[in-house]
């Protein structure tokens, strides 16, 4: 619809997680980098938790378009697996297996300690041709115990000297208190490297709107206004998902009235009736900085 009148390519503030469309704030770029120095480094395990919608997925994404070929990747979308399932998808990732061999059951005889024996004999092959591998799994926090402990057995894949498995658990906030039960102490000691991204500041959320309208190729066509900007980022908390959500509604907005321009009135409608509306101060915190600003004129 838009996307034709201001000759987008596409949509600009599409929900699916492209990683051309990664934007690097300092926290994501910070979370990126971490993530390629622990891949250089083969550290072993790394966490990265993260809001509902701040572009996690999106992360993992593009981290894995920049792994060279001599990295072999298994990526899990989906956190609701069996221990078995698990092991098998990794295969298949790998290229160990072939989709067809899961879909027709090739591997249902196959015990657990088989799969994983695949897999380590797999890993030790990789060592000559100085290749490596790494795990990701997505929205780790709904990982099951069972699954979490297997995922444990399998950091302990190494030689004498490196790591033969590096493994990336990203989710949502809720992964860490996971992480820290007394029964994954055993896993929780294994991360070297921690990182929680962070909502967009005001200014990073301008930037963030502007970087996607270039991507889509429309950035010449159409403008927010600052005022609108400022909107957008208090009614999103900065959250990379939901400035999609308000963006693509102020930009219907601004085509319904032939404009090239999208007003704070636009967004403040589209933020209405997305029911977005702007987190107030509790009254106790109301009354803590009344109290300061008090005793401050005494």
């Amino acid at each position: 619809m838009y996307e034709d009148y201001y000759g987008f390519t596409e949509k600009p503030f599409s929900l699916t997680p492209d990683p051309k469309y990664l934007f690097k704030s300092e926290s994501h770029a910070n979370a990126y980098e971490l993530l390629q120095y622990a891949l250089r480094r083969r550290e072993g395990f790394v966490v990265v938790t993260g809001d509902i919608g701040t572009g996690k997925t999106t992360l993992c994404r593009a981290l894995l378009e920049q792994i060279d070929r001599n990295t072999f990747t298994a990526l899990v979308l989906n956190p609701f697996l069996s221990e078995e399932d698990l092991l098998k998808l990794i295969l298949q990732d790998f290229g160990v297996v072939s989709r067809e061999d899961v879909k027709r059951g090739r591997l249902a005889n196959v015990s657990k300690q088989e799969l994983i024996e695949t897999i380590y004999d797999f890993l030790l092959s990789l060592l000559p041709l100085r290749a490596s591998a790494v795990l990701i799994i997505d929205e780790a926090q709904n990982l099951p115990i069972p699954v979490l402990e297997q995922i444990r057995i399998l950091s302990n894949l190494e030689t004498d000297k490196d790591k033969l498995l590096q493994i990336v658990l990203v989710g949502q906030l809720n992964l860490h208190p996971l992480l820290k039960a007394p029964q994954m102490r055993q896993l929780d000691q294994r991360v070297s490297i921690r990182y929680q991204l962070r909502p967009l500041s005001r200014d990073e959320v301008a930037a963030y709107v502007s970087h996607r309208l270039m991507v889509a190729g429309g950035a010449a066509s159409i403008m927010f206004q600052p005022q609108a900007l400022d909107i957008v980022h208090r009614r999103s908390g900065g959250i990379p998902r939901l400035i999609n959500l308000v963006c693509d509604r102020s930009l219907l907005a601004s085509y319904s009235a032939r404009t090239n321009r999208v007003s704070p009135e636009m967004v403040y409608q589209a933020a209405e009736n997305l029911e977005l509306f702007e987190e107030r101060p509790s009254r106790l915190a109301w009354f803590r900085r009344a109290s300061v600003a008090v005793a401050a004129h005494r």
